[in-house]
């Protein structure tokens, strides 16, 4: 399984080689989705890094894709999840600078590949966010060193979410507690979405986390 070929959207100022600076944002989507998803929440959260959205490498038709399939929700097989963190990670070996640290924002399986970005490499990461999404079950090469380093990571989700399951949430609190410096924030009223709340508290989290050039100031209205 590879990435390097596959559809990505970027922001205008991803450098057309290898992107530099301090940090670029990697957007991961859900089951079913595809790149121009997440794409959407770079205006809506004010990016100022340079970001770029990844197109999972699961084609399931009609433009969705899937970073894994789905046999057990909220428990998926370690195996197939591995290889697609694999993927995401030889896609930014190949257009990242290896001293550029990774924001990674997902929403629900792509939570889950953020959190996975973070288990595995957790010196690249930095500040990840998760959306509605839940980790992996199995122990990840990182997570030692996530116990002693505890980072800071968002974790939001929705009071009405049916999608994932109580297993896969009491997991995620149990593991995140453990392991991070956890910002969790449950949004009354809000189902498997993102909600305007949500996206103001991931903003402030970022500017918290990776500094406030990583948000650009809201246009004042006229």
């Amino acid at each position: 399984m590879t990435m390097t070929s596959l559809h990505a959207e970027f922001s205008p100022d991803w450098a057309s080689g290898i992107a530099s600076g301090p940090a670029v944002a990697v957007l991961l989507h859900g089951y079913g989705s595809n790149e121009r998803d997440l794409a959407g929440l770079a205006p809506a959260l004010r990016l100022a890094l340079p970001w770029v959205s990844l197109r999972a490498p699961i084609a399931l038709g009609h433009g969705g894709a899937a970073w894994f399939t789905i046999t057990t929700p909220g428990d998926p097989d370690a195996e197939p999840v591995v290889e697609a963190t694999d993927a995401i990670w030889t896609w930014i070996d190949s257009h990242v600078h290896p001293d550029t640290k990774v924001v990674p924002i997902g929403f629900s399986q792509g939570g889950l590949m953020a959190s996975q970005l973070l288990r595995t490499r957790p010196e690249r990461v930095v500040a990840p966010v998760i959306l509605g999404g839940f980790v992996l079950g199995a122990p990840q090469p990182g997570d030692d060193q996530l116990t002693g380093n505890r980072p800071a990571v968002f974790w939001g989700r929705g009071a009405e979410d049916r999608v994932i399951t109580v297993p896969a949430i009491d997991r995620t609190a149990e593991f995140l507690l453990g392991h991070s410096s956890l910002l969790e924030r449950v949004y009354p009223g809000l189902a498997h979405g993102i909600s305007t709340a949500e996206l103001d508290d991931v903003r402030n989290f970022l500017v918290i986390h990776v500094g406030s050039d990583a948000v650009n100031e809201p246009v004042a209205r006229r």
